[in-house]
């Protein structure tokens, strides 16, 4: 051996602890911009923490549920995950999402529910939702129930009234729902 092996080999060792520390930094660095591009809505910290279950990434509508009660008809859509934003219009005509076509609710007047976004299905397509499709409904102000979509994100409701609903819109967590108060009309008895 001559006496330039030494030291060439501690070059080489030298050179090989770079290459490692260099594949290291750039690890942490491309980890470090994967982390940065994703929303903060996807980070685990963002959703609510609830023992023993993992929240899903897009709200799930599983049930629509109704009650009549002294002062004030109540719409209750159930959802599994945080609710999402809603909202509440009048609407002419209620139509099923995608085809347009009329929902066959009797009716005068009508509200528009959408929640967006969510899902009514998981993601194997299976639907999770397992409330009413279209229902007559026999409360003082709420006459029926339908839901009219689940299409792209969007999931979709209908109600129908004899009189013009004057309503309130709410969330309540524990178990996460989205209410809707239809305050009954003077002169209207009570079911």
């Amino acid at each position: 051996m001559t006496p330039l092996s030494p030291y060439l080999e501690k070059l080489g060792d030298v050179m090989l602890h770079r290459q490692r520390f260099a594949a290291f930094a750039a690890g942490i660095l491309l980890t470090a911009g994967i982390g940065a591009t994703i929303p903060a809505s996807a980070s685990p910290s963002a959703a609510p923490a609830s023992p023993g279950a993992a929240q899903p990434a897009t709200a799930l509508v599983t049930n629509a549920r109704w009650g009549g009660h002294a002062s004030f008809d109540r719409l209750v859509i159930d959802v599994k995950g945080t609710v999402p934003p809603v909202t509440v219009k009048p609407v002419k005509v209620l139509t099923y999402d995608g085809s347009g076509n009329k929902v066959p609710l009797a009716g005068r007047y009508f509200l528009e529910i959408k929640l967006s976004p969510a899902a009514a299905h998981d993601d194997s397509g299976r639907s999770v939702y397992q409330g009413p499709r279209l229902l007559k409904v026999w409360l003082p102000t709420l006459k029926g129930v339908a839901m009219t979509g689940d299409f792209e994100g969007v999931v979709t409701f209908g109600a129908a009234f004899d009189t013009k609903p004057v309503y309130k819109a709410y969330t309540l967590h524990g178990p996460e729902r989205f209410v809707l108060d239809i305050r009954h009309h003077p002169g209207v008895c009570p079911a």
